[in-house]
């Protein structure tokens, strides 16, 4: 740790090639949330950062640091996030907020927690809005939602309001940093289960190792075609993180039972086109999309499943997903996961 925290010598030390400890990384992240960092100081740091590389003891701090800021979402935290970091510029239909709804419509807690689309034309927040969910709820209406339909969406934009002192330099600077990362890892109810999909393979090491390094339980996942989802176009690595250790997998859609899909099988487009695709799938359309989701909806219940109960790591994961795929269909066929989208609208509205 710096002897003395001040940006000259952050900045300096970054400059150097030197990594920040997790108590530094903390203390420059809370100069930008309580807005004590100036544009040039916060430019300064970002550029820095991403040319040395970030490590994860930087996004452990930057992380405890936005938790600290964020406005609390007093919910029990045994439930399960699906979130992917976008920027695979694919441009797919909103599938973790699909998989989302089904994983609900099981019987699982869920506390999304997204933004509006950085890098598509339809964002968690966008499509969630085309189907008439409410964004603007206060914390406490939103852990309420949870309790009544055991589904809720943490907006993230709404808590964690210090993102905003950073809002014209990131856009100004027009490069990825290190926020593009940190959203999936700053969900405000801190959830057990996370199922998180990393478009960038380089910053897979990153979300793996915050997750480890806090004891959660995860599953952290890439498509080989680059998607951050689970993929029906050709393999998935999944790595598994539960109680510090940390597993690898190979996923092969064939081995579940899936037909292998084309890209342009996926492909969504503005808010209202995805919401439209949400309600045909929820309905019971069958064909690729719904495929995706299954499988990533399966993930998000291996997840929980894991976080339960540490003991299902000793069985394999092909079996284990085979098992939650069949309970995503169930959720769909029987009408729960559409009764599950109604109910929540209503609540929202309510």
């Amino acid at each position: 740790m710096l002897e003395l925290q001040s940006w000259p010598n952050i900045l300096s030390s970054l400059l150097r090639g030197e990594d920040l400890s997790v108590a530094d990384a903390a203390w420059s992240m809370e100069q930008i949330m309580v807005g004590e960092a100036t544009d040039a100081q916060m430019g300064a740091f970002l550029v820095a950062l991403q040319a040395k590389g970030e490590t994860v003891d930087e996004i452990v701090g930057f992380r405890d640091a936005i938790l600290d800021h964020a406005i609390p979402l007093p919910v029990n935290p045994m439930a399960l996030d699906i979130v992917g970091t976008g920027g695979d510029r694919f441009g797919t239909v909103n599938v973790s907020t699909m998989a989302s709804i089904v994983c609900a419509a099981a019987g699982v807690p869920v506390i999304k927690h997204g933004n509006r689309a950085a890098s598509s034309d339809s964002g968690a927040s966008d499509v969630l809005a085309a189907l008439g969910i409410d964004l603007t709820l206060s914390a406490t209406t939103v852990a309420e939602i949870l309790d009544v339909t055991g589904i809720t969406f943490a907006y993230a934009a709404a808590f964690h309001p210090g993102f905003r002192h950073a809002a014209a330099t990131r856009s100004e600077l027009g490069i990825p940093t290190v926020f593009n990362y940190l959203g999936p890892l700053c969900n405000p109810a801190r959830p057990e289960a996370s199922a998180v999909g990393v478009a960038a393979l380089s910053r897979v090491p990153l979300f793996v190792g915050v997750f480890q390094t806090r004891g959660a339980t995860a599953l952290v996942f890439r498509g080989d075609d680059g998607l951050d989802e689970m993929t029906t176009t050709g393999h998935s690595h999944v790595w598994e993180i539960s109680r510090g250790l940390v597993t690898e997998h190979d996923i092969d859609p064939r081995d579940l039972g899936i037909k292998r899909s084309k890209m342009s099988d996926l492909t969504g487009g503005d808010a209202a086109h995805n919401a439209a695709v949400v309600h045909s799938v929820l309905a019971g359309d069958v064909g690729p999309v719904r495929d995706i989701v299954l499988l990533n909806a399966a993930a998000g219940l291996v997840s929980f499943e894991l976080a339960q109960d540490p003991s299902q790591s000793q069985i394999s994961i092909l079996d284990r997903f085979r098992t939650q795929m069949l309970v995503a269909a169930e959720a769909i066929d029987s009408g729960s996961a559409a009764n599950k989208l109604s109910q929540w609208v209503a609540a929202t509205r309510g």
